[in-house]
């Protein structure tokens, strides 16, 4: 049973979530989802946030899906061993089965991108067999005039294009019971320039769920824009793997901004 946060007062519903993207066995970090480096060992990286008080953890297999492979269960398991706080894990994940054996392996949550927006039904399959709060769906987008809200859906890792609004999809996503969504702007992620601000308003405004900020924290500040635009939990990954931002800095500037 994973430890839950014993934050209390103005941090009590915010929550830090560093993301170790995976791919071969390794945590790595791309910009524009591209331009992968290696950034360490997922074991050791997740035992360290969790003893450094992180609130939740995402592993994420970056290659699974594109590569049309499962998830590697055995770094789950080993994960698992070091963490005590939740942690959710995505990429590879198509069906129930696959949702089920990630979870016996030791995740507390799933997250699934591409497999919601080619098979929707997926999404309520798995609400009605684990609860919606074992379930995030993640939108990855990118910034397209030609779109009613300016975002596109992209899948598949961020290599294909759908034509669908994303915003929209994420209407329908909520309308399918989930109550927490992970949308990443492909504009910002990786650049630290700070999170997509519209795109997080957008997505909390139209859906009312849960909304993960996502792609692009550079500095303090941008984790506190992103609160203000209607994120309850903040993702970032090379500020806290790259030791630019530590995760008691995080808190203690937003427990003085936030009062």
């Amino acid at each position: 049973m994973k430890i839950q946060s014993e934050e209390v007062g103005v941090l009590s519903e915010i929550k830090i979530m560093p993301c170790l993207d995976i791919r071969y066995g390794r945590v790595v970090k791309g910009i524009q989802f591209a331009d992968i480096t290696d950034a360490g060992d997922p074991i050791e990286s997740a035992g360290a946030y969790s003893a450094a008080g992180a609130d939740e953890l995402t592993m994420l297999d970056i290659a699974a899906t594109a590569e049309n492979r499962g998830i590697m269960l055995d770094v789950i398991r080993n994960v698992a061993k070091v963490t005590t706080i939740p942690f959710t894990v995505g990429g590879g994940i198509h069906d129930i089965a696959s949702a089920g054996a990630v979870l016996e392996a030791g995740a507390d949550k799933i997250s699934i991108s591409s497999a919601a927006f080619k098979n929707p039904k997926i999404i309520g399959e798995i609400i009605s067999e684990f609860g919606t709060d074992c379930l995030t769906v993640a939108i990855d987008v990118t910034q397209n005039t030609s779109q009613p809200s300016g975002y596109e859906v992209w899948i598949d890792g961020g290599r294909t294009a759908t034509g669908v609004d994303a915003i929209e999809w994420a209407k329908q996503v909520g309308g399918y019971g989930v109550t927490t969504i992970l949308p990443t702007s492909k504009s910002t992620d990786g650049i630290r320039s700070g999170y997509d601000l519209p795109l997080i308003r957008k997505m909390k405004d139209a859906t009312g769920v849960a909304i993960i900020a996502s792609g692009g924290a550079g500095k303090l500040e941008h984790f506190l824009d992103a609160v203000n635009a209607g994120a309850t939990i903040l993702l970032a990954a090379s500020v806290f793997h790259f030791n630019i931002i530590g995760i008691q800095e995080l808190k203690n500037y937003l427990r003085k901004n936030l009062s």
